[in-house]
């Protein structure tokens, strides 16, 4: 069953926010994306069912090996989405951002190879 764009982005969340702070907490996704903790609460409970997570008693959130595979696919798209955008088309970085964001969750693993095999093929020239 394929994962909804919002568990994808849940996902993604929790590894660059462990990234960059090293642990994760519900209460950092809510700060981050501007989410209720109720509404925080039942994604990480769907996550947690699905596999994707796994929650300490101190309510550390941590990405199973399945769900850091699946993070780490969606936050490569978003990257290099963002990279094609800025390198190809002129896209100011925010705006390249904020729409990688979207087609990462949409495109098809056949465009996405091939704007990889563009973008790596152009960044090392």
């Amino acid at each position: 069953m394929p994962m909804h764009e919002s568990g994808e982005n849940y996902l993604e969340t929790i590894l660059i926010l462990e990234n960059k702070n090293g642990s994760v907490r519900s209460i950092d996704i809510a700060n981050e994306l501007d989410y209720s903790k109720p509404s925080i609460s039942r994604a990480m409970g769907i996550l947690r069912k699905s596999g994707f997570i796994t929650m300490e008693d101190s309510g550390r959130i941590l990405l199973t090996p399945r769900g850091r595979a699946k993070a780490s696919e969606i936050y490569e798209r978003h990257l290099l989405l963002t990279r094609y955008l800025v390198l190809t088309l002129s896209v100011d970085q925010e705006t390249a951002a904020s729409d990688a964001c979207r087609i990462e969750h949409v495109i098809s693993a056949e465009t996405f190879a091939k704007v990889k095999e563009y973008v790596e093929r152009e960044d090392g020239k």
